[in-house]
C-alpha cells in the first residue's frame, strides 16, 4: 500500500465517543419508555368490592389519616375551592388562568407530573399567581391496582417535575379517577393510606349538585366544559370567596419550596425526559423516513431490475448491431500473499474460451510462494511480475505497463472464472462509447452461515444494484474481482489511482467523468472468496465503505458538470448517499424502535411493522435469486441475517462516517485466504493439485 493511503492507525478515542452517546439515547429511551409507560399500570378504575370506612363516609371531601384514624374536612359555608384535574394543557390553561384573575380567585391545579414537564412555562405562571398545585400522580394511573412500587414512583417522579419546573414541593394530591370521598373505595382505600404515610393530604371533591352557598371543594378539568362551568360558579353572588384547598382550611400553604438539591435533581429529570421524548419522536420520524427509503430502494431494484432483464432479451428497433468481439485481452492479476488461491485463478482464466489472452500476474511483494507457484504453471500465455511492495494500484499499473492488448482484464487472486466469462464481459466493448465492464461477482464459499449472509449480500444488494445502475447510467464500482476496460480509457484517466482506499470504485467514477460509459453483464460470471471470520469481514468492509466515501469526495464535482459525468453525479453519487450511506446511519434507531416499541408501546405494532420490513426484504431477496438462477433455500437465513449481519454493516458505515470526518487516514488491511472460491471445492485450505485445476460450473 502507498504512503498516500496508509498514515497511522485510526484512533480509538472515536469508539469511545460512539459507545457513550449510543449509552445516553438508550438509557434516556428507557427512562423516558419507564417513566411514560410502565408507571401507568391502568387507565380506568376497577369496580369497588368494599365501601370506605364509616368514619370517613361523612360527605366531607377531604381526608387527614393519623394514629387516630382518618379525619374529614370540608369547605366552610359561601367559601368554593376551584381545583382542576390534569393538565396543564396549552390550550385551556391559560383561558381558565385569565378568568381566574379577571375574577381575583385562587384555585387548586392538580397536575400531572408528566404535563408539568412537558409544559414548564405553565407551571410557572400558575405558582406565579398565587395558586396552589397539587398532585394527580405522573401519568393519571390508578394507583388502586398499580404495585406499591409504581404508586410510590408515580408520586415520587412528579415532585421531581414539580421541583425542576417550579421550584416547590406539595403536600396534596387527588387520586385519579376519584371525584367523592365515596369513590375511594376497594383498592382506592389502601392507595390513600399509603400516600397519606408519605405526608400527603388526600383531597376528593363535593358532589356536583352541591349548592355552592354552603362551601364546596368544585372538581373541573382543562377543557371547555371546565372552563364553563368555572365561569358559571364565579358569576354566583351568593359565594362569597374563591380560594385554594389551604385558604379554605385556614391552614399554611400545603405547597412549599424545594431545596437546591431537589431542584436540581428535578431540572435534570425534566432533562432526561426531555431527551428521551426527543429520541422517541427522532425515532419515529426516522422510521418513517428509513422505511420510506427502504421500500423505495426495494421497489426501485425490482422495477429496474426487470427493466434490465426485458432489455437483455428485447431487440430495440433502431438499435445497432454490434460486432462479436473476439480481440485479444490481458489479464491483469494483483497478487499479494495470494498461495492458497492463485493457482486456481490462473487455470481458470486458462480454461477461458476466448480466443487469445495475455495473464500477467503481479506479484506485489508476497512473503509466501505467491510467485513461484504462478511461474510454475508452464504457459507461454503467463507472465509473472515480481515488485516490491505498493499495493494494489501499483501492481495494477505495473501490470497495465506490460499489457499488450487494448481490452484489459481485471482480475482479483482469489477469483475463479468460468469459462465463457471473459468472452462474454468483453462483448459490450463492442460499442464505442463503452468504456469499462462489471462482471457478476457470486460467493465461492457460501457454506458457513457468514457466506450465506456475504452470498445474499451479493445477489440481493451489489447484482440488483448493479442491474439498476446499468439502466440509470450510474454504474459506481466495476468490481476488483471481474472487471474489464479499454486500454486508453484507462490511460486517459491516469490509471488506477492510489488516492482512496476503494480503488475499483475510483477508477469507475473516473471513468464515468471521463466521458465513458460503464455497464454490467451479469452472464459474466465470477467466483470469489469472502471473509469467513467477523473480523476479516469488518476490516473488508470498513475499508470498502470508508474508500467509497474518499471516491465520493473526490469525484463530488460531477455533481455539477454535463454528459455522462453529471449523469452520474446526480445519479449515481445521490443513490450511494441515501441508500448505502444514509440509510445505515439511520438503521440502528429503526431496530431501537422496533425494540423500544416491544418493551413499552404498542407490541403488535412494533411487531407488525418489523415483520412488514422482514416481507419485503424477503420478496425481494426470492427475486433477485430468480434472476441469478441461483438456490431459493438460502431465504431461511435471511431473518437472521437481520439480527446480527445487518447491525455490524451498520457499525461499519458509522465507523466509517466518524473516521472520515475526523479525517483519519486508514491502512490497508489484507485478508488471510483459504482458496475457497472455487464453490465445487471443500471449504480448507489447498495449495496446487489437480483437484483445484477443477473450475465451477453453473
Amino acid at each position: 500500500m502507498s504512503q498516500n493511503a496508509s498514515v497511522r492507525r485510526p484512533p480509538r478515542g472515536h469508539w469511545l465517543l460512539l459507545l457513550l452517546v449510543l449509552t445516553v439515547i438508550v438509557a434516556t429511551l428507557l427512562f423516558e419508555g419507564w417513566a411514560t409507560h410502565q408507571v401507568d399500570p391502568a387507565r380506568t378504575k376497577p369496580a369497588c368490592t368494599e365501601p370506605i370506612p364509616r368514619q370517613a363516609d361523612d360527605g366531607q371531601p377531604i381526608l387527614r389519616f393519623g394514629e387516630n384514624g382518618v379525619q374529614t374536612s370540608a369547605m366552610p359555608a359561601r367559601t368554593v375551592a376551584l381545583t382542576f384535574d390534569g393538565g396543564p394543557d396549552p390550550v385551556w390553561t391559560p383561558r381558565i388562568l385569565d378568568l381566574l384573575r379577571k375574577h381575583h380567585a385562587r384555585a387548586t391545579f392538580f397536575v400531572y407530573g408528566q404535563g408539568a414537564v412537558r409544559h414548564p412555562e405553565l407551571m410557572r405562571r400558575i405558582v406565579h399567581e398565587g395558586h396552589e398545585v397539587g398532585s394527580y400522580t405522573y401519568t393519571g394511573g390508578d394507583l388502586g391496582v398499580a404495585s406499591r412500587f409504581r404508586a410510590r414512583l408515580e408520586l415520587s417522579l412528579t415532585q421531581a417535575a414539580l421541583a425542576g419546573t417550579a421550584d416547590i414541593n406539595t403536600r396534596l394530591l387527588r387520586l385519579p379517577h376519584t371525584t367523592e370521598a365515596d369513590t375511594l373505595c376497594g383498592p382506592e382505600w389502601p392507595a390513600a393510606e399509603r400516600a397519606a404515610d408519605q405526608g400527603y393530604l388526600i383531597v376528593a371533591a363535593d358532589a356536583q349538585d352541591r349548592d355552592p352557598t354552603r362551601g364546596m371543594v368544585k372538581q373541573a378539568s382543562h377543557t371547555n366544559l371546565g372552563y364553563r362551568e368555572t365561569e358559571d360558579l364565579l358569576r354566583n353572588r351568593g359565594i362569597e370567596r374563591f380560594t385554594t384547598i389551604s385558604g379554605g382550611l385556614g391552614r399554611p400553604s400545603f405547597v412549599s419550596p424545594a431545596p437546591v438539591d431537589q431542584q436540581i435533581k428535578g431540572v435534570g429529570f425534566i432533562w432526561s425526559q426531555q431527551l428521551g421524548s426527543l429520541f422517541a419522536k427522532l425515532m419515529k420520524w426516522t422510521l418513517i423516513f428509513s422505511g420510506s427509503l427502504g421500500v423505495l430502494r426495494m421497489l426501485m431494484l425490482m422495477v429496474f431490475a426487470r427493466m434490465h432483464v426485458r432489455r437483455l432479451h428485447t431487440y430495440r428497433p433502431g438499435a445497432p448491431r454490434l460486432r462479436e468481439v473476439r480481440d485479444p485481452v490481458t489479464v491483469l492479476v494483483p497478487a499479494y500473499n495470494e498461495e492458497a488461491g492463485i493457482a486456481s485463478t490462473v487455470y481458470s482464466l486458462l480454461a477461458s474460451t476466448h480466443p487469445e489472452l495475455q495473464i500477467i500476474v503481479i506479484d506485489d511483494g508476497s512473503s509466501d510462494t505467491t510467485a513461484d507457484i504462478a511461474e510454475a504453471i508452464d504457459d507461454p500465455r503467463v507472465t509473472v511480475i515480481r515488485k516490491a511492495n505498493g499495493g494494489k494500484p501499483s501492481a495494477l499499473n505495473t501490470g497495465l505497463a506490460n499489457a499488450r492488448h487494448d481490452i484489459v482484464v481485471m482480475v482479483d487472486a482469489d477469483t475463479i472464472l468460468e469459462p465463457e466469462a471473459l468472452s462474454r464481459l468483453v462483448q459490450p466493448l463492442a460499442h464505442p462509447s463503452v468504456g469499462a465492464v462489471s462482471g457478476n461477482t457470486k460467493v465461492g464459499n457460501r457454506r458457513s452461515l457468514l457466506g450465506k449472509w456475504q452470498h445474499l449480500e451479493y445477489v440481493l444488494g451489489f447484482n440488483l444494484d448493479r442491474r439498476m445502475a446499468e439502466v440509470l447510467e450510474c454504474m459506481p464500482t466495476v468490481p476488483g474481482a471481474i472487471g474489464a476496460f479499454r486500454k486508453d480509457a484507462l490511460m486517459g484517466v491516469g490509471g488506477v489511482s492510489d488516492e482512496t482506499l476503494a480503488e475499483d470504485t475510483d477508477l469507475t467514477m473516473a471513468m464515468w467523468r471521463a466521458g465513458w460509459r460503464v455497464v454490467y453483464v451479469e452472464s459474466a460470471v465470477a467466483w470469489t472468496e469472502v471473509p469467513t471470520t467477523v473480523r476479516q469481514l469488518w476490516r473488508q468492509r470498513y475499508r470498502w465503505c470508508y474508500g467509497t466515501l474518499q471516491s465520493m469526495w473526490k469525484h463530488r464535482s460531477s455533481l455539477r458538470e454535463i454528459g455522462p459525468s453529471g449523469r452520474f453525479g446526480r445519479r449515481g453519487l445521490a443513490y450511494i448517499a441515501l441508500f448505502q450511506i444514509l440509510l445505515p446511519l439511520c438503521g440502528p434507531l429503526v431496530d431501537l424502535f422496533a425494540l423500544y416499541g416491544f418493551l413499552f408501546d404498542d407490541v403488535a405494532q412494533a411487531v407488525t411493522v418489523w415483520l412488514s420490513f422482514l416481507m419485503v426484504q424477503v420478496l425481494t431477496a426470492w427475486y433477485a435469486l430468480r434472476l441469478d438462477r441461483e438456490r431459493l433455500r438460502v431465504l431461511w437465513s435471511l431473518p437472521l441475517q437481520l439480527f446480527v449481519y445487518r447491525q455490524l454493516m451498520y457499525l461499519v458505515v458509522i465507523h466509517s462516517v466518524i473516521t472520515a470526518l475526523l479525517g483519519t487516514r486508514l491502512k490497508w488491511h489484507s485478508m488471510q485466504r483459504a482458496g475457497t472460491a472455487d464453490p465445487l471445492l471443500p471449504e480448507e485450505p489447498l495449495v496446487d493439485s489437480p483437484e483445484r485445476r477443477r473450475l465451477p460450473s453453473k
